[in-house]
């Protein structure tokens, strides 16, 4: 009887072997894929939100990081369906913003924060297997985006009011076809 190949699942490489400095280029690597531009990991922070009080919610991720543009990204492994994972996934956003700024800092250090959800289970409906989700002001009257103005671009160093908000990426790998047709399709097979 043939043995069966022994592979080691991604959610454990992350929550293992990607915490380590000398592997930060793998994930390095995913992110600037997904992204769509160049990231570069500075440090792993603690995955684990302190609680305020004793009623306080508790949130763990598998990994926190914080990238060169000093923005925080989570990224989770998500294996059992969960039907209320997208509040979830907004509870540690949430979380995230209000643990990295401190009482007496003006909000415009408020840290972008970007949430990766990797989800072995149909996470709501759609034909597409990624999902980019971002914040946006359209005119109910007009049908206008509403833009930053002159001093809010030199304030926060942004060009427009999604790059400050929180942005949602969600990989659907149950749902992906096996054929790759990209870089980024080569990480999800992976």
């Amino acid at each position: 009887m043939k043995k069966a190949k022994q592979l080691i699942r991604f959610d454990w490489a992350m929550k293992k072997m990607l915490r380590h400095k000398a592997n930060f280029d793998i994930l390095e690597g995913f992110l600037t894929e997904l992204l769509g531009e160049s990231i570069k990991i500075m440090q792993i922070l603690d995955s684990e939100s302190n609680k305020e009080t004793e009623n306080d919610k508790h949130n763990r991720v598998d990994i926190l990081v914080e990238n060169s543009k000093n923005e925080l990204v989570i990224i989770e492994v998500q294996n059992s369906k969960e039907y209320d994972y997208l509040h979830r996934i907004l509870f540690g956003t949430s979380k995230a913003i209000t643990e990295h700024i401190k009482e007496g800092e003006p909000y415009a250090k408020v840290k972008k924060v970007i949430s990766v959800t990797i989800a072995y289970f149909d996470l709501g409906q759609g034909k597409d297997y990624v999902y980019h989700g971002t914040t946006s002001f359209k005119g109910i009257h007009k049908g206008d985006i509403l833009n930053l103005s002159g001093k809010q671009k030199d304030l926060y160093n942004k060009d427009n009011p999604s790059q400050i908000f929180p942005e949602y990426w969600l990989i659907k790998v149950d749902k992906f076809n096996d054929r790759v047709k990209d870089k980024l399709d080569e990480w999800i097979y992976f």
